[in-house]
């Protein structure tokens, strides 16, 4: 497999998968101090290391690196800066995005990696397989979300003030409100409705991620099942802890990968 594919944990990527697939996932910084967590990106010191790493055993046939979203993270920042070091054996995808919407990117790379396509086939499939991507979060509650800055005050006073379960969509890399209800079914109601509405009646891939809500993902996907295409496939993994550390338990992660871009879809 010349043409090797790096990600970070942030992804949540399966392990098997990984190891199947063949692809590098460098972990986060997760630091405990006092009773508070928090996290921190790779430096462009560790990044620069392990592409090197990648580099050598794929005899010099390219890396291609899927990070975190730069408006949530240093790690893509810090990734060019490591790329810049490889005289262009190194890209890195500009993902605008975050957990399994990347994973299902690097999947596809990877894949033709191990089929010996060449770095920039790899780097196509990663961004159109991005472009297709949509991620969506549940909150169960928003005090881990606001506490670390990447939520809105209003839309935090409103949902703490008017007890609403939000809906989050990450457009451009940031998060915004897609929709809000009142209680759980609800919102999974109409989160199901507005993925059905872009799919247009054909399968998609689904990975739905949770932090202490095992049972609310298995109800989402049963809810999934009786209203998407019967081809839809689902996987079902973990929130890495670099991320359930600012959204809290209770959280879902929702990333939708259809079979053409959607209508008016800004996510990328």
């Amino acid at each position: 497999m010349p043409v090797r594919v790096v990600t970070d944990s942030s992804v949540g990527l399966p392990q098997d998968i990984a190891e199947d697939l063949e692809i590098t996932v460098l972990p986060l910084h997760v630091m405990s101090r006092g009773g508070s967590t928090s996290t921190a990106g790779l430096t462009a010191l560790e990044l620069t290391a392990a592409y090197a790493r990648q580099l050598e055993r794929g005899k010099d046939d390219g890396v291609l690196a899927l990070h975190l979203s730069k408006e949530l993270s240093s790690t893509w920042t810090n990734a060019v800066t490591a790329a810049g070091v490889f005289d262009g054996n190194v890209h890195i995808v500009d993902t605008n995005s975050a957990g399994m919407a990347i994973g299902a990117a690097a999947m596809s790379a990877a894949r033709l990696a191990k089929q010996g396509e060449d770095l920039e086939t790899c780097y196509e499939a990663a961004v159109d397989t991005l472009e297709r991507s949509e991620l969506y979060l549940y909150l169960h509650r928003v005090d881990e979300l606001r506490k670390s800055g990447r939520l809105s005050p209003a839309i935090a006073l409103m949902s703490s003030a008017l007890a609403t379960r939000p809906i989050m969509m990450l457009r451009e890399g940031k998060l915004e409100l897609a929709a809000k209800t009142r209680t759980q079914t609800k919102a999974f109601i109409k989160l199901v409705e507005m993925i059905a509405e872009k799919a247009q009646g054909k399968p998609v891939f689904i990975a739905i991620q949770q932090t202490e809500a095992r049972e609310a993902a298995r109800a989402l996907q049963k809810t999934m099942q009786a209203v998407l295409h019967e081809d839809t496939s689902y996987m079902m993994a973990d929130l890495d802890e670099a991320i359930g550390t600012h959204v809290g338990p209770g959280a879902l992660a929702v990333t939708v990968v259809y079979s053409e871009t959607p209508e008016n879809s800004t996510a990328h």
